[in-house]
Formats: C-alpha cells, structure tokens, sequence
C-alpha cells in the first residue's frame, strides 16, 4: 500500500514535471509576441540547464538526502498562476522548470542503485506522468488546466492541481525509505559494485540521446492533437480527426512505455530503422499514412524512453545533462526557426526545413540508444546477449502498466464524451433568409495582452457575433512555444462549426483556420510565394452554402518590410479568385492602404469587390465579395484577447441555378430598419458592447442595397 502511494506521488509530481515542462515556451514566447521582438526574457528558456548543478559534489549531495527540494521548486510553476503580471509569472515558471529538471536529474542519478529497482521505479513514474498530462489534456480540448496562464475565468483547476502536489510533495517529505541501505551504497559509490553492472554509458551520446527523447516526447506526443494535425491536409478529409483518433497516440504511447524493458528489441537497429520511417511519413506524407508513421514513432520513442535514461544514470551527470539539456534546447530553437526565419539569426538557414529537424532527432536518438545498449546488454564470449540491468520487481511493472493503461482508459473516456459534440451537424444562422455571414479575425496565437489562454472569450465573442463562416488569422499553436495544443477544437465543438484547421505544422506557416455553419466541399491550403519573408498562407474551400457552392479564401499576407512578397501574395490570391466561377467572399489580412497598388491587384484582378470602398481607416484585414447581395458590414473591436480588430460582412445568397452572369455590385447606403430583424447585426455590439468589444470606426454597422 505504501509502495503505491509513493508511487502514484512520484507519477503526480512527474505530471507537474510535465505541465511546466510544457508551459515555459508559452510564456517566453508573449514576451516578443507582445514586444515585437527580442527583450531579454527569452534567457528563460535555459532554465532548464540547471541539472548541470549536479557536477557540484555538495549540491548533489544535498539533493540525494533532500529530494524534497528540488520537487519544492517545480512546484513554482504552477503556483505562478497566482501572480498577476506576465513577467513574474514567467520568472515562476523558469523557477519551476529549474526545479523539475533538478528533480529528474537527481532521481536518476540517486536512484541508480543495483538491483534495487528504484530507478525504474523512478523512470516509470516520469513516463506515467507524460500519460496522465495527455488524458487529462484531451479532457480539457489540449489545454493543461494546470498551466500558468489558466485560471479560474477560462476554465484553470489551478488550485486543485496546487493541492494536490502539495500532498505529493508531502508524501517524499515524510515517507521513510525501505531502501535505506541501498541509499548508503549510493553515497559511498556512484555506480553498483558489480563488475557487469559497473560498466559506463558514453556521455556524450548518452546525453544526446537524452536531448532528443526529450525534444521528440514534447514537441510531438505532449498532446494527442499533434501528429493528427501534422497529418492535416484539407478536406475531404482524408486523415484523423483529433476526435476520437488523439486517443491512438496515447494508446501508442503506453504500448511503448509498457515495451521498455525488452532492453535488446528496443535497442536494436531493426527497430529505429522502422521508427525512421515512421518520422519520414509523419513529416513528409498527408493523412492516414502520416499520421500511422507518427504512431510507430510514438511508439518507439516510448520503448527506448527507458534505455536512454539509464544510460544517462550510468554517465557523470554534470556534463551529460549538460549536453543532453543543451542539444534538447538546440532543438527546440530550430523548431522555431523553420517558421520565424525572418526574425532570428541565422534563420535562412533553417528556412522551412521541418525534415531537417526530424533528421537530427533520429539520429542524436539513436546514438543514445547505442550507448545505452553498449551499456546494458552483455554479451559474453560465446554467448546470447543478455540484459546487465533486469527489468526490475513484476510489481512494480504491474503498478506502472496499471497507472498508465488507466490513462489510456481516461483518454479514450474523454475522447467518447466529447465525440458528439465533435461530429454533430452545424446548422446556419438564417437559413430561411439565404444568409451568410463571414468574418476574419487575428487572435494572436489564443493569448491575450494578459498571458492568459484567450479562447473562452473568443468563443463568447464568436457566439455573440453569430457568424456562418470566420477564419482566424495566426492561429496554428501546435508548437512548443505556443504550448502545443489545438484551441480550435473547443470552439467547433462548443459552438457547432466545422472547422479547418489550415495547413499543418509541418507547412511553417504562423497559421491561419476557418470554421464553418456549411458543409466544407472542398478546402485547399496554399502557401503563398514568399521569397523574402515569412511563409504566407490561404485556405480556399468551396461551402455548400444552402445548396449553392460558394467559395471562400481565409488568407494571411507577409509584412510590411517586405513589398515583393506582398505583391506576390497579393497576384496569387487575385489569380485563384479569377478562375473561380461560383460567388465569392475574401476575408484576409492585406497589410496596404485602400486603393494602393496590392489594393487594386486584389480586387481589381481578382475580379471581386470590396465590401466598402469608403473605409477609408483600414490596413491590415480586408473583406471582399462577387456573386452575392451584401447585406452588411461591421467592424467590432478587439478587447483586450489581441491587437486586432474583427471585420464581418453579411450577404445574401443566390438561389441554386440562379444566373449571376450579369450580376452588378449596389453601393446604396439604407438604414438598418430597410430590413428585418433578421438581416440585423446582433444588437449587443451596439454602445459600450460587452467584454471590450463592441462597433466602433463607424459606431454601429453599415447597410447596403
């Protein structure tokens, strides 16, 4: 009984490992979000090099009879959701992650004694907490409700998750160890006293190996969303939704954790050779097939998981976590850099080159696994290889298969209770009117000016809004540095839209969504031409919209700085607007003055028009229409979610079949009351608004003939 208690303490405190882990890329990356650039704060990021303090005899020693410490200071990362200002809140979480790397740190090197078990006791416990924080995440639509910028306003258990570590961390404070004996061997050496046991893991390799396992379980199995939306390629649909098929990378997940101590198989070239293209489909291949690449992956990372860490115990641990913690950030930064290549050092190098990444992964990892396998397979003259280091007591298997298959069960339990709302029929606003209603806006990675998570008031703002069609502009956060999770998820499930998620990840665009009342024919994603700067992106989908195609384009245009690239973008979207023969809306983000040269390249050449040529007061967010009767037009304000407005339009649908051949565009002005009040925007907007936003620019909407 004791034994479990301990144990499930270990697995929560490993979750909390987890959940800071997890946290700190999105808390340093508000800082240049917000700033526009570099200020300092991103030195956070290397909070987690703090395991190199363990190269200092005294502080190791210090660690290995209080391992309360260290678990104390991990705790600051989620407590840090107590402090109001984004910047003490950042400090929290480096706090924390120092504190949790120190933990694990520790706790392999401490717990390395022969026979005992304890280090897989230790390593299984850190493997269950990745699967507790993904079944509880895939409750909660990818969010960690644990996170420094949750709170009890947008849904945070923040102080559930602080009580529940405080009896965690209570329970490695008290507990008298059984082992006791075993602790005093580990003062007096650093490594068992056996001579097939005292054999040394590479350092070098071994704490690469360790970087990369790290790097590969958060940037791709953190959440159950990732590789699906990896695998994302438009509609029709042809790979996984991340309901209810998330619950196979969990699934994938513990299946390798529970493969671990088959040492030989999971080590073995035969293994990583298939694991290997497993990566190669996941990066380079749309739906199913690259997403069940990313599923042996997820299993093999899982299955050596336990291998590396033990080699990374048999190695001097100063310079291996020094090594392993500095490559894990090496490649957590070009992860970033294959999409913010225009604003880092260096960035043309890593321009769009995802495989690049991937390759370097697979290769650190299995010089890790090398190393581990020199170090814990034997093999004696004449005989079969045989694991050095057993696989430790059954019962403590039993309790961590026990522990990690029953997230799987949670998971897949979150996964039937949210498969309804997720497959439901959307039904349109104003049907009976032939109505549609599209808006764009940019959210800004679903963090607001504050660092918290935004997305329950973009969904209230959403809802009061009542669009048929929206597209969200810089909205792909499935990256480290915005936490890896899909926000898009709770709004189509909470208020009964399609959504397409845009192009994946692997496409190195900052994102850009749509969600939809319509069936989604088609969608295809573009990546605009973009010599210069940032990758622009597009979707163009085709709605079946009250039984007429109609089509629409969400688009993102490159910066200011860069007019090429601009005006490319700008030619390339009036070009898919040309060949284009059902009515059309344009909602995307332009950055040019009205009338100016990539202005009339758009309308002009994309045969469209704009939705009010006398809004004179715009720069980024334009919307265009052909084919349509527009009803109307609004311009809400942003609030405090992000630093741009939203922009909506209304219009009236043809019939199907009718001839718009002939079909000329009104610029006549009416007052609201011209129609009825289902015509109306919501009234709720009107005045002060609610929640910060409400019309403004005009001070209330506009109406045409």
């Amino acid at each position: 009984m004791h034994a479990t208690r301990h144990f499930v303490a270990d697995a929560y405190l490993a979750f909390v490992f987890w959940t800071v882990l997890t946290s700190l890329g999105l808390c340093i990356w508000y800082v240049p979000l917000w700033h526009m650039g570099i200020s300092g704060y991103e030195v956070a990021l290397f909070a987690d090099m703090a395991p190199v303090l363990l190269g200092i005899p005294a502080l190791r020693r210090l660690l290995r009879r209080h391992r309360g410490i260290s678990a104390a200071l991990s705790l600051a990362g989620i407590v840090a959701y107590a402090a109001a200002r984004p910047e003490r809140r950042l400090l929290g979480v480096a706090v924390g992650t120092a504190g949790a790397m120190l933990a694990l740190a520790s706790a392999l090197y401490e717990d390395r004694v022969a026979g005992s078990g304890r280090l897989d006791r230790a390593i299984q416990a850190w493997e269950a907490g990745l699967l507790l924080s993904v079944a509880l995440r895939m409750f909660f639509q990818t969010n960690n409700p644990v996170w420094p910028t949750m709170n009890a306003a947008n849904g945070g258990w923040n102080k559930t998750g602080v009580a529940l570590a405080l009896l965690a961390l209570a329970d490695v404070v008290t507990r008298r160890s059984d082992e006791q004996a075993e602790a005093r061997a580990a003062k007096r050496a650093d490594l068992p006293a056996s001579a097939s046991s005292q054999r040394r893991a590479a350092w070098m390799p071994a704490g690469l190996g360790f970087g990369a396992l790290l790097f590969a379980l958060h940037s791709l199995y953190s959440d159950s969303a990732i590789v699906g939306r990896w695998a994302w390629d438009g509609y029709p649909a042809t790979g996984p939704a991340p309901v209810p098929w998330g619950g196979l990378v969990l699934t994938a997940l513990a299946a390798g954790f529970s493969a671990g101590h088959r040492v030989e198989l999971a080590t073995g070239m035969l293994w990583w050779g298939v694991a290997s293209a497993g990566a190669c489909a996941l990066t380079l291949v749309p739906g199913w097939a690259g997403f069940a690449g990313g599923l042996v992956l997820a299993a093999y990372v899982a299955s050596v998981a336990r291998s590396i860490l033990h080699a990374v115990a048999r190695s001097p641990p100063g310079r291996t976590f020094l090594v392993g913690v500095m490559w894990y950030n090496v490649l957590v930064l070009a992860h970033v850099w294959v999409v913010a290549y225009e604003f880092v050092p260096g960035g043309p190098l890593l321009r769009e080159r995802t495989w690049v990444v991937m390759l370097a992964t697979m290769l650190t990892l299995y010089a890790g696994v090398r190393a581990a396998r020199a170090s814990l397979v034997a093999r004696p003259a004449g005989a079969r290889r045989t694991a050095v280091v057993p696989a430790g007591p059954r019962s403590d298997r039993r309790r961590a298969r026990a522990l990690g298959w029953t997230a799987v069960v949670l998971g897949w339990g979150a996964m039937a209770l949210r498969l309804p709302a997720a497959t439901r029929t959307p039904v349109p606003f104003h049907a009976p009117e032939r109505l549609i209603t599209a808006a764009i806006w940019t959210v800004h990675f679903d963090l607001d000016n504050d660092m918290w998570l935004a997305e329950n008031r973009i969904i209230d703002a959403v809802r009061d809004l009542q669009p048929d069609v929206m597209g969200f502009l810089e909205s792909d956060t499935e990256r480290i540095i915005m936490g890896q999770r899909d926000w898009t998820q709770r709004v189509s499930e909470e208020l009964g839209y399609y959504v397409d998620y845009g192009p994946s990840p692997r496409k190195h665009t900052w994102g850009c969504a749509m969600i939809s009342k319509f069936p989604i024919v088609n969608s295809t994603h573009h990546l605009l031409p973009s010599p210069v700067g940032e990758l622009a992106c597009a979707i163009h989908a085709t709605l079946d919209v009250h039984g007429r195609p109609v089509d629409v384009i969400i688009s993102h245009n490159g910066q200011e700085e860069n007019p090429l690239d601009r005006r490319l973008q700008t030619t390339e979207l009036a070009r898919i607007m040309r060949e284009s023969q059902n009515p059309f809306i344009f909602t995307g983000y332009v950055v040019t003055k009205p009338h100016a040269e990539n202005y009339k390249i758009l309308y002009d050449q994309g045969r469209i028009h704009d939705i009010d040529p006398t809004d004179s007061d715009r720069w980024c967010q334009y919307i265009g229409y052909r084919g349509l009767k527009r009803v109307g037009y609004a311009r809400v304000s942003r609030g405090t979610i992000t630093d741009t407005e939203i922009q909506v339009g209304k219009f009236a649908v043809p019939l199907p079949g009718e001839d718009i051949s002939a079909w000329k565009p009104s610029y006549k002005r009416v007052d609201e009351a011209h129609y009825a009040p289902e015509y109306h925007f919501p009234k709720v907007f009107r005045g002060k608004g609610v929640r910060g936003h409400f019309y403004h620019v005009f001070k209330e909407p506009r109406y045409f003939d």
